[in-house]
């Protein structure tokens, strides 16, 4: 059997016309000559809904009691049964009260789709799981009933139902949504035009996504990879040069022209790992990136432009920004640049080339830098070894004329162009292949001692010889190069290796700081932090350090590595290239590492003998109290017994003594239970039920479990009152304590009094003294008049808090001129509530 389509309305808030949408549809459907039924329908009193509901076939409910209580809900076996080909379904996120088949309405419907009937249904956004903290962030309202997001994704059609912030507000006030004593409640919290347009962006933006989502899906179905240009996405291509910075900035000005643009940025690590990109300058990169709202990526291939095609397509890519080649003109000749291969290949995606410092010909003609390749010291001792190196072969060849021909010594020559590449790089080898070239033409070519050559034989040996020597040389200082970065990079693993080892092994920083120093051949090593009290200049003191004469201070130090702003590692001893400048940085990143880990397991052992101490204090204090109850108890029950016995023979003066001490005793038992109930709280051993909880009950309860006073205190409680959602024994708990309390402290001639008022999403309790602030004992005078004496942080209203606030609710005290009062704030379960059972 053929599943079943799902069709959601999507609105940003109630009221936008979700359920008229859903209910015109219907109307249109059964025009065309569709058999429609009316699953369940939720019209709220609004006219204009119920007459679009007219003349669609409605399934009756089904009813269901919970808790003595009679609700409704979707019959789904009476849907089952008729077997339409439509179903009209409003809520989907709706809870099914307790007792029917499924929790959710939106399980109901899974059935309805598996038994091939199609389904038109209604969700407001802030009902999906995935924006449930986003929408509470926003409104300050949680909702309880929400939707897995999958659900709606798997929706075979979704459509917007929307209305501007202040159509919205003005159908609110016209009467249109809610009735007329909950329309200022509502436009001054939940409908405020700022809620509203936050909410409104949300669900465009979902929806976008979703749009998204099946735009790829049919072009993956449809095999389609040439980019639609439907959101302009723009990628830049970062090499980990210092020109990153300028083409993410580029790239971001390009993105701001058009709203909704993305930015992305790639880096492409070599297969081999073997890279000379510093790794804080990409991490600074990618920061930068992050912060203007892109996205950072990393791939690992040897084609650097096929990579980033490759991903330009995956993403779905309209720009790419790339930085201007660093390679000069000759390079470029010999091999096409990164940016002009991504053109080639790049379709219909545009491409920018960007120039920047680094780019070749930005700064007018330079020399090579003698630091890149092989390192500076090998580069020059190649130029010098090649200076002396050349004359004195070709003295020595010179010697040898009448033995060795031609071509013989322009092999030497070649032997030597290729010593030279192993030892310096590529430039000394180009350079000893023009140099050899000349002295072999001025001193092996007739005539002998000319530049000029008469055989072109011997023309045709020289023009090859040169090319032979600049490609030999430039393939052997290529390898010598990469022979020299594997190198590098092993030594370079291996020490950052040897200190996480020893780190994982638990050594102190002392050894930490040590392993350092001889790492790097350093002659002393400390590890220094910035001391906060030292006045008037910063003060500095050494957390750990390793050799003699080690530095105390930063500037003290030959080299030197900030972890952060209070914490360096400082170093005395001979000078570090960049490559171990760079390695000496991620040495001390991690000796920081140490350091704040160090901190951490002290605080947290700090913590632990701390939660030790408090835990065998409070089991102490649990032994004692159970023991002290019992105690009370049995006192209570001896006192108890001798009221009873011989009543009559009693005076009133021993009677009154026996009604005090009695009083007190349990005063006394209630005061223990009260601490094991808040230990047991506090320990998270009370088990919560939160239900539908009718608070005429509860009260009722309440005011029986405290004895004769409780009929005293005088309830004032709304005609209607919705059940409230909370755990029935723990707020009866909680009622007592405060009616006990407001008792006590209420004279017998004007007792406490407990009203209720019901709001829009909540139900909020209020329990009032009969005195001016409580009784003499309880009170100071002070400027004002009465003031509590710690009643707020009495016992019985830190219980009482406690116990409201476990079941999602609060609890407030006030003082006026008149009394004192607790008022508890708890979610309403009535319809149109966030917690709404049945709605």
């Amino acid at each position: 059997m053929p599943r079943g389509r799902l069709r959601i309305y999507l609105g940003a808030a109630p009221g936008v016309g979700k359920t008229y949408a859903m209910l015109a549809e219907g109307q249109r459907l059964r025009s065309l000559g569709a058999d429609v039924v009316l699953g369940l329908v939720e019209p709220h009193g609004r006219r204009p809904t119920a007459a679009m509901a007219e003349g669609l076939e409605t399934i009756p409910r089904c009813a269901l009691s919970h808790r003595g209580r009679l609700f409704t809900e979707m019959d789904l076996d009476a849907v089952l049964a008729r077997r339409p080909q439509v179903a009209l379904v409003d809520e989907l996120a709706h809870s099914n009260v307790p007792g029917a088949r499924n929790a959710k309405r939106w399980q109901d419907v899974e059935e309805l789709l598996a038994a091939g009937i199609d389904v038109v249904s209604t969700l407001n956004v802030q009902h999906l799981e995935s924006l449930n903290d986003v929408v509470r962030q926003i409104t300050g309202v949680r909702q309880r009933e929400t939707l897995p997001d999958e659900v709606a994704r798997q929706a075979d059609q979704i459509e917007l139902v929307d209305l501007p912030p202040e159509v919205l507000r003005r159908r609110m006030v016209h009467g249109d949504i809610y009735p007329p004593d909950r329309i200022e409640s509502a436009l001054t919290h939940y409908f405020r035009v700022g809620n509203l347009t936050a909410l409104r962006e949300i669900a465009l933006l979902w929806l976008a996504d979703r749009v998204e989502e099946g735009l790829q899906r049919y072009r993956a179905e449809h095999g389609i990879v040439a980019p639609w240009e439907t959101r302009e996405r723009i990628l830049v291509a970062l090499s980990g040069g210092t020109e990153g910075e300028t083409l993410i900035r580029r790239a971001a000005r390009i993105s701001t022209r058009t709203p909704g643009t993305e930015l992305l940025a790639l880096h492409v690590v070599p297969e081999d790992g073997l890279t000379r990109v510093d790794p804080v300058v990409l991490a600074a990169q990618r920061t930068l990136v992050e912060s203007l709202g892109g996205s950072y990526h990393q791939a690992s291939g040897q084609d650097v432009v096929e990579l980033l095609l490759q991903f330009a397509e995956a993403e779905s890519v309209t720009q790419i920004v790339l930085g201007a080649s660093r390679h000069g003109r000759l390079a470029s000749l010999l091999r096409a640049g990164v940016g002009e291969r991504t053109i080639r290949g790049s379709g219909p995606v545009d491409v920018h080339i960007v120039t920047h410092e680094e780019a070749a010909g930005a700064a007018g003609l330079r020399l090579p830098h003698a630091s890149r390749g092989m390192g500076a010291r090998r580069y020059w001792g190649a130029l010098v070894g090649a200076v002396v190196l050349l004359p004195v072969l070709t003295l020595v060849l010179t010697a040898l004329r009448g033995r060795l021909g031609l071509s013989s010594d322009l092999v030497i020559y070649l032997l030597a162009v290729v010593v030279v590449a192993l030892v310096g790089g590529v430039w000394p080898a180009l350079l000893a292949a023009v140099a050899t070239a000349l002295m072999a033409d001025y001193y092996f070519t007739s005539p002998v001692h000319s530049f000029g050559v008469e055989r072109p034989d011997e023309i045709t040996a020289l023009v090859v010889f040169v090319a032979t020597a600049a490609l030999v040389g430039t393939a052997a200082a290529a390898a010598a190069q990469r022979a020299h970065q594997a190198a590098r990079a092993t030594s370079e693993a291996r020490a950052l290796s040897r200190l996480s080892a020893a780190m994982m092994r638990g050594q102190d920083l002392t050894a930490l700081v040590e392993l350092i120093r001889e790492n790097f051949g350093l002659g002393a090593v400390s590890l220094l932090e910035r001391d906060p009290e030292a006045t008037p200049a910063p003060g500095w003191y050494v957390v750990a350090s390793a050799g003699e004469l080690p530095p105390e201070k930063p500037y003290e130090s030959d080299v030197e590595s900030p972890v952060d702003d209070d914490l360096t590692l400082a170093a005395r001893g001979p000078g570090l290239s960049p490559e171990d400048r760079r390695i000496f940085a991620a040495c001390a990143a991690e000796l920081g590492l140490a350091h704040a880990r160090g901190r951490i397991t002290g605080g947290n052992g700090g913590v632990n003998t701390l939660a030790d101490a408090e835990r065998t204090r409070a089991s102490l204090l649990l032994a004692a109290g159970r023991d002290l109850g019992a105690t009370l108890r049995t006192g209570e029950e001896s006192l108890a017994r001798l009221r009873r016995h011989r009543a009559g023979e009693r005076g009133p003066d021993q009677a009154r003594l026996l009604d005090t001490a009695h009083a007190a005793i349990h005063r006394a038992v209630q005061l223990v239970t009260d601490l094991d109930d808040l230990s047991r709280l506090h320990a998270g051993a009370l088990d919560l039920y939160l239900r539908p909880v009718d608070l005429n009950e509860v009260l009722g309860v309440a005011l029986d479990d405290l004895g004769p006073g409780g009929h005293s205190i005088v309830l004032r409680l709304p005609e209607y009152m919705p059940d409230v959602i909370a755990d029935a024994a723990l707020l009866t708990r909680a009622l007592t304590a405060l009616g006990a309390d407001a008792l006590r402290n209420s004279p017998p001639d004007r007792p406490p009094a407990v009203t209720a008022e019901v709001r829009d999403t909540c139900v909020t309790i209020r329990v009032v003294d009969g005195a001016p602030g409580g009784t003499a004992e309880s009170m100071t005078t002070g400027a004002s008049g009465w003031s509590p004496v710690g009643r707020a942080d009495s016992l019985a209203l830190r219980l009482s808090r406690d116990m409201v606030e476990a079941m999602d609710g609060s609890l407030e005290t006030a003082t006026d001129e008149s009394a004192f009062s607790a008022t508890l704030t708890l979610p309403s379960s009535a319809p149109g509530g966030p917690a709404s059972v049945g709605r």
